[in-house]
């Protein structure tokens, strides 16, 4: 049996649909949720039974480096101002040299959550943003 290789975690891209956008530090909270119901059968059942229930999705959020494109800011304007704009993004896993080893797409993304960059005038850091995306869906290309 071949060993597969483990993928490395910080080489990847998150494709707003229009291509790549920014350089990303870090993306989490990609998860499904799957809900367990209790069950017991009647008749007097030792056990309860676990039946699957709804699914719900994690809230994903991205990390990048402040620079001047307005991409995801914007983005953020259009639910601040009641209008939401649901895309469809990729989060792309690739190796060093580029080539793509996997991808998650998310579906019906839209933006609930900023978080400005921590700014002191003490440290020599990159000026960091996130922004934290509800979704629909999450599947494994």
């Amino acid at each position: 049996m071949a060993q597969n290789d483990i993928y490395r975690a910080y080489n990847f891209i998150v494709d707003l649909g229009a291509g790549p956008v920014g350089y990303f530090t870090e993306i989490s909270g990609m998860s499904i949720d799957v809900e367990s119901i209790d069950y017991r059968e009647g008749g007097g059942a030792p056990a309860v039974r676990k039946l699957a229930g709804r699914v719900s999705y994690g809230d994903v959020t991205l990390r990048w480096g402040l620079t001047d494109s307005r991409e995801l800011w914007d983005w953020l304007m259009t639910a601040v101002n009641g209008t939401v704009v649901r895309r469809h993004l990729s989060v792309i896993l690739v190796q060093p040299n580029g080539q793509e080893v996997t991808r998650w797409n998310l579906t019906d993304a839209w933006p609930k959550q900023w978080r400005g960059a921590h700014l002191d005038a003490m440290k020599n850091e990159a000026a960091i943003e996130s922004l934290s995306l509800a979704c629909e869906g999450v599947e494994r290309a």
